[in-house]
């Protein structure tokens, strides 16, 4: 029984420390509408709508409080939109160009998002930001991020990538479960992994090529 219950406490530490979200179906292959990781059937804010499918500046959701538990409705003005839109202001002359371009703009997002719906003070990973309003994981960050990019490209701002599927790494690879947003490179058909769960609200977040990422990819640590 103690064996048990040491595994046991082994287990949940190392989901905090390595690992974000339980392993969830993954949503299916229309990228053209997004949805939570899981069943969005059960996804209801306090005005009883269900997640927004087909988001843009002036109607989106996010989702928060780990594998989108809780989810708010958002709405950006003209203003705010165009503070994202200066981010691709000249359009970017090359595929990585534009992919510091996401970086920058997604950060943007999530800072002026995080003002409106409670989410600012989320922290990096799980264990940092563990019982704290607004804490997301990364179900919650690849949705959103997945949000963030659909709507860069409804706009017309994204000349080299398209939103691919979100993806996942985890059981089946011998790793903590793990999702991100995922762009691919309309030249060639790279692949690549838009990861903000390891940083805290508002920083722009890692982009790198998505094979890397499955193999188990995290950033070193800081000094």
């Amino acid at each position: 029984m103690l064996v048990c219950i040491r595994i046991l406490v082994i287990t949940i530490i190392g989901y905090y420390l390595t690992g974000c979200g339980a392993v969830s179906p993954m949503p299916d292959n229309d990228t053209s509408s997004v949805t939570p990781i899981r069943d969005s059937k059960n996804i209801m804010d306090t005005r009883n709508s269900l997640f927004i499918a087909q988001p843009v500046p002036s109607e989106f959701s996010i989702c928060y409080g780990h594998t989108c538990q809780n989810c708010a409705h958002v709405s950006l003005d003209k203003e705010e939109w165009d503070i994202i839109r200066q981010f691709f202001d000249p359009p970017a002359g090359s595929p990585q160009r534009e992919r510091e371009q996401i970086r920058i703009a997604v950060g943007m997002l999530e800072h002026i998002v995080g003002k409106k719906t409670g989410t600012a003070n989320d922290k990096g990973e799980n264990f940092q930001g563990l019982g704290l309003e607004g804490q997301m994981d990364c179900v919650d960050e690849s949705t959103n991020t997945t949000v963030y990019l659909t709507m860069l490209q409804g706009d017309g701002l994204l000349r080299w990538h398209v939103v691919d599927q979100r993806t996942s790494r985890g059981i089946s690879s011998f790793q903590a479960p793990h999702f991100t947003a995922v762009i691919r490179d309309i030249e060639n058909g790279i692949r690549y992994a838009v990861d903000s769960w390891f940083l805290d609200n508002g920083e722009p977040p890692f982009v790198l090529p998505l094979t890397i990422w499955e193999n188990g990819w995290k950033p070193e640590p800081s000094l």
